[in-house]
């Protein structure tokens, strides 16, 4: 017998023994080549331009993530025995659920119009390395690991619920890793309460008990409150932008005119019939590493993209989310003209960054709460989840610092126009 302990910032000492089945699988799932590349992936994208610590990995996050998983399940096992069947289904699932992430994280979802969740259930089935190990402990697995990831498949409800829903291990995990990589004091959750309230309802699926409904609402709040000050902070969607830009510019000049190496090559020009090695050779050191050579391309667009993001001479973003579309479509046209007349190139320096958030989706997974004998939707028995519903509309008009003074000016009168 051998022991392995992972010491986490949030979660302390994660010990796997190998004495037992269903973690020696997850120290050989750990172990493959597809999930250390996780290590060079940063968790947050280019957050870490706006908040210095945001330099954690997917791998750390997966780990939290299978943690969070085992001690779910073996808390629910309590009440269905049965469910101990599934351990190396979910734990697996668990581990793997971000496997398929590009180049910093979600951005890449963004910028090389990849899905993160087709390819994860890609990787599970078609990774030799990874579906070997998988199919070595229950034939079969790795392909109902893929539908589980890919199509929320799966004999029982509940397994699905850990892995994909409103309240599910994943989510659990990055609030409070985000939380505390970036700095922000929203991500306190009461995990111990949130974990011992989960509760099986009579369909089978996850239902919270009564006793757990304000670490709950709790976290919910906690979600709302990080989108607005982190993930949809204006700086980090000014970084994003910028990332967009440069992919889509190095896209346009394509492979004659733009050096790429072969894999990078199959990511901008080929990415819908990209090969799993390609797709396992891109991580944030090889894009960083194409992003610093694209400094001194022919392209002056290109170029001077990549001297903003890699200096971190950001562009300026004015938060425009109260006003009509029709107002910061013209806000826009504002600040495109500014800029062509202080000789700077508009179509890399203005932009639009919209975004609807809900906190709270009651029919896309929604959480139900069960007493034993009750079971209602948690909007029903919650006046706060029901404010939650309500989405909020993020819009921010993306421009050159050169022309702050003036655009703010134009756009006040825009506001006093209309």
């Amino acid at each position: 017998m051998s022991t392995r302990t992972y010491y986490d910032p949030l979660h302390k000492s994660i010990t796997l023994n190998s004495s037992i089945p269903e973690e020696l699988m997850v120290m050989e799932l750990i172990d493959s080549s597809p999930f250390q590349r996780l290590r060079r992936i940063k968790q947050l994208g280019p957050a870490y331009l706006t908040f210095h610590g945001a330099e954690s990995s997917r791998f750390t996050h997966s780990l939290g993530v299978f943690h969070l998983t085992r001690r779910a399940i073996n808390h629910l096992s309590k009440i269905d025995s049965g469910l101990k069947d599934y351990k190396f289904i979910l734990y697996a699932a668990a581990l793997l659920h971000d496997l398929g992430h590009g180049p910093l994280s979600h951005t890449s979802e963004e910028i090389f119009k990849i899905n993160h969740e087709d390819w994860t259930a890609k990787l599970i089935s078609s990774s030799k390395e990874v579906a070997v190990i998988l199919n070595k402990y229950g034939k079969g697995n790795s392909n109902a690991i893929s539908s589980l990831i890919k199509s929320r498949e799966s004999p029982r409800k509940l397994i699905i619920s850990l892995i994909s829903s409103q309240l599910d291990c994943d989510r659990l995990d990055y609030l409070m890793r985000d939380s505390y990589t970036t700095g922000a004091r929203y991500g306190q959750l009461d995990i111990d309460r949130i974990i011992s309230a989960m509760t099986i309802a009579p369909d089978g699926d996850l239902a919270i008990h009564p006793k757990g409904l304000m670490a709950v609402e709790h976290y919910l709040v906690i979600r709302n409150l990080m989108y607005r000050s982190v993930y949809n902070h204006r700086l980090n969607e000014v970084c994003n932008w910028l990332l967009e830009q440069i992919i889509e510019t190095a896209r346009k000049l394509g492979p004659n005119l733009l050096w790429a190496d072969k894999h990078m090559s199959e990511w901008l020009w080929n990415h819908k019939k990209m090969s799993i090695e390609s797709f396992l050779h891109n991580d944030d050191v090889i894009t960083g590493y194409h992003i610093q050579k694209w400094q001194e391309s022919s392209s002056n667009n290109l170029s001077n993209l990549c001297k903003r993001f890699i200096n971190r001479n950001l562009l300026k973003a004015l938060n425009i989310s109260s006003f009509s579309l029709e107002i910061r479509l013209e806000a826009l046209a504002k600040a495109r003209r500014l800029s062509e007349k202080n000789l700077i190139d508009p179509d890399i320096s203005c932009g639009l960054r919209e975004k609807i958030v809900k906190s709270y989706y009651p029919y896309k997974y929604g959480l139900r709460m069960w007493d034993g004998q009750k079971l209602e939707a948690l909007e029903k028995v919650s006046p706060l989840v029901e404010k939650l519903i309500e989405s909020n509309q993020s819009s921010w008009l993306i421009y050159p610092k050169e022309i702050e003074n003036e655009l703010k000016t134009e756009i006040e009168m825009l506001k006093i126009k209309n």
